[in-house]
């Protein structure tokens, strides 16, 4: 969620609540720091709009003033879309967001934010590939940048296919807790993404010793590790990544994408003298 930037689409697939209203809480509280408008489309059997507010304002003020300002709204689907005919139509949907988004300029905001639960789609009726389709419809509303979305969907509700196909047509995909990891094998190597932290550490380190560790092997070895959608490394995992690295035989390459901060997490514990580990460092906009 944290490398969520303007102008991105994005998805989620949850099963827990209380991990799915941090994320959203993150979200918000976010767009709204950053002078954006945000729209929250909500479940008609969710939370009421006070508990929404009581939720993500943890006391702070700031949401609730938002709430009362206009920056932030809380709606509905059904009333929200205003199904005509009590039908879907998709390029209504669209022409929808699009007065959404320039209502927003026009009230002096940044950009419009948008969150939504997908459940409106089951009411509708609609098959699976109609709501692929919907989906992949809308991305020319994100071209200029100023709409900014996560479309989320309750994986108890929908069915495993129709959730592998969301993710796999979203340009983006965030994680279900903001405390998560994500480990993906690649051609060349492996991916994590996510936070490298107390309540990712054992599975961090897991990921790596299945990834790095060579035990009776004496040929050097290359792998491939892209971190760079790890927003943060805390010091133990970022000793395990160089004591795995460091421990393979000599003429052994690990090449590491990453970031600016996970690279000072690195540099500060040693990297430059390990031979094996070679840093290539992405700055993001």
């Amino acid at each position: 969620m944290d490398r969520l930037r303007r102008g991105d689409h994005s998805c989620t697939a949850f099963t827990d609540d209380e991990a799915h209203w941090q994320v959203l809480t993150a979200y918000t509280r976010t767009g709204l720091a950053e002078g954006e408008k945000v729209l929250i489309i909500l479940d008609p059997h969710d939370l009421s709009d006070d508990e929404v507010v009581a939720r993500m304002d943890c006391g702070s003020g700031r949401v609730e003033a938002a709430w009362d300002s206009g920056q932030l709204v809380l709606t509905r689907s059904p009333s929200f879309f205003d199904f005509p005919g009590g039908r879907f139509d998709k390029q209504r949907h669209a022409e929808i967001f699009e007065r959404e988004i320039e209502l927003a300029r026009e009230e002096g905001w940044s950009g419009l934010r948008n969150a939504g639960d997908m459940g409106w789609v089951l009411e509708q009726g609609l098959s699976d590939d109609e709501v692929v389709d919907y989906e992949t419809s809308v991305e020319a509303l994100f071209a200029d940048g100023r709409f900014t979305a996560i479309c989320w969907y309750d994986q108890r509700r929908f069915s495993d296919y129709l959730v592998a196909a969301a993710s796999e047509v979203h340009p983006l995909q965030v994680l279900e807790r903001l405390d998560a990891i994500d480990v993906v094998r690649t051609t060349k190597g492996g991916r994590i993404a996510g936070a490298a932290e107390l309540p990712t550490r054992e599975k961090f380190t897991e990921a790596l010793r299945m990834a790095l560790e060579r035990p009776g092997s004496r040929g050097p070895f290359h792998f491939e590790l892209d971190l760079t959608d790890l927003t943060f490394m805390e010091a133990h995992c970022a000793w395990q990544l160089i004591s795995f690295a460091g421990s393979l035989p000599e003429g052994s390459k690990v090449v590491v994408s990453c970031g600016p901060l996970v690279e000072l997490s690195l540099r500060g514990l040693g990297v430059d003298t390990v031979p094996q580990l070679e840093l290539r460092v992405e700055e993001f906009q």
